[in-house]
């Protein structure tokens, strides 16, 4: 199928979604998908890589035009939908779509596939809209307000980053809890100093605390020293509890 179009209709759609279909992988490629996703989406198993390739070729061309066509009946529509969301340079109109997006996305990788081009004239823009999203009742909107997080991890922001996961203490939701941990993982690791005594001020909740801990400890980028710290501190930590 041709993606790189000046002009996208609904019978466009139509065909793209029959598209789709016809590349998707086998009953258990589906499957497997659909439980490591958890989403109530239907799943078509289509790899990554291609998902990749087909945003890339829609992206060539009149790719809002595709984006209104508002396809979002799959997994695999919905994945390929946020990315593209993500290459609309005028801020205005790529937080209302953003916003559309995250209140109707029901799981993790819909979350985690988007990539956001904060610049020096949007990076306040993106610091509100996050701080905007985590305010949310919908847990996949707070999701995505942290990952927008990851891009502050400098001596300007790391702060107001505490500050923002520190507000999510009473946090109950799984894959918020989640990437609150893996934000503060990356955040170790860029900001040793700040996050270590951050961590140590024990104003998260355990499940966050532990797990950003245990994350740390995992990671390569860490040294043995740190994970030998970390655990000290973990164990610190559990004691009093």
């Amino acid at each position: 199928m041709d993606l790189n179009r000046a002009f996208w209709n609904k019978n466009d759609g139509i065909f793209f979604e029959n598209y789709l279909e016809s590349i998707s992988g086998n009953e258990k490629e589906r499957e497997f998908e659909k439980r490591v996703v958890n989403t109530s989406l239907p799943c078509l198993g289509i790899k990554s890589s291609q998902i990749k390739q087909i945003s890339s070729e829609i992206a060539k061309g009149n790719f809002r035009g595709f984006i209104n066509l508002w396809l979002f009946n799959n997994h695999t529509e919905v994945l390929i939908l946020g990315e593209l969301i993500c290459k609309i340079d005028e801020f205005d109109l790529f937080k209302k779509l953003l916003t559309k997006y995250a209140l109707l996305v029901d799981n993790w990788a819909a979350c985690d596939t988007l990539k956001f081009k904060k610049s020096g004239k949007n990076k306040h823009l993106f610091l509100n809209l996050a701080k905007e999203f985590i305010g949310y009742k919908e847990p996949f909107v707070r999701r995505i307000g942290l990952r927008i997080l990851f891009k502050f991890l400098d001596d300007d922001n790391i702060d107001e980053v505490f500050r923002l996961v520190e507000s999510l203490k009473s946090e109950t939701h799984y894959y918020v809890n989640m990437c609150a941990s893996w934000l503060l993982c990356d955040a170790f690791i860029k900001q040793r100093k700040k996050t270590l005594e951050f961590l140590k001020e024990n104003k998260l909740n355990d499940f966050v605390l532990k797990k950003t801990i245990s994350k740390c400890r995992d990671s390569f980028r860490v040294s043995k020293e740190d994970k030998d710290l970390l655990l000290t501190l973990k164990k610190s930590i559990c004691e009093r509890d």
